[in-house]
């Protein structure tokens, strides 16, 4: 009877944990650290090779790792629910990793900060959210706010309350962003039309659209640097 395919089996060189120890966390594939996590494969697959057919699956993407539910991780075989438990956890923690660095940068300088700021909340959604960072005159990020959250397609904004809550705070400027889970970047008529609504209501209350971005998991569009603001 075979048995499992441990770490502690492997050849020296081969052990993931031993090689992050000698060689340090960047020596190892993205592989090799859920190796780690998982412990073991099965009784045909080292860890290994079975988180390799794991990545294979969602062609290498950890993003598109870290949406997979325990019950989708739990469909390879070697994968029980506390290996699939200590997968999601692990991606998750990297996930607010990412928030928290984002938040150490609140101010805006470009449509690059912008999307930095806001990818690791929107930008791996199934569904729309419209977010607005509210600023004031040195760009400063004042807060951040969910004005609405919809459907796959499409989120309805109230453009009364996200001038309250600017007057609340007393800011400045304004950017609006929302996110496309289709993966589309380019901004559709109801986009342009919102836009330019918010931009008039903004002249009136003397607070400046600086931008609008449609993000998505990887990329952006930017109003603004596309001049059509």
């Amino acid at each position: 009877m075979m048995e499992k395919l441990t770490i502690k089996t492997w050849a020296l060189d081969d052990r993931p944990r031993e090689k992050l120890v000698t060689k340090g966390k960047l020596a190892l594939s993205d592989a090799e650290l859920i190796a780690i996590l998982i412990g073991s494969g099965n009784r045909n697959e080292s860890a290994v090779a079975l988180s390799k057919r794991i990545l294979q699956s969602v062609d290498g993407n950890i993003n598109a790792l870290a949406k997979l539910s325990v019950e989708k991780l739990c469909e390879f075989k070697g994968i029980g629910e506390a290996k699939a438990i200590c997968i999601i956890t692990a991606l998750e923690i990297g996930k607010r990793r990412q928030l928290e660095i984002a938040l150490e940068k609140p101010k805006i300088n470009s449509s690059k900060n912008g999307f930095n700021l806001m990818q690791p909340i929107i930008g791996d959604l199934e569904h729309e959210e419209f977010w607005v960072l509210f600023l004031n005159n040195s760009n400063k990020v004042l807060a951040k706010t969910q004005i609405s959250k919809g459907g796959l397609t499409a989120t309805i904004v109230d453009i009364r309350l996200l001038f309250k809550r600017a007057l609340e705070l007393s800011c400045v400027a304004i950017i609006v962003c929302h996110n496309h889970p289709s993966g589309k970047l380019q901004p559709s008529n109801a986009d342009k039309q919102i836009t330019q609504n918010i931009k008039n209501a903004g002249v009136t209350l003397d607070i400046k659209l600086l931008d609008h971005l449609i993000i998505t998991e990887k990329d952006y569009f930017s109003f603004a640097d596309e001049g059509i603001l």
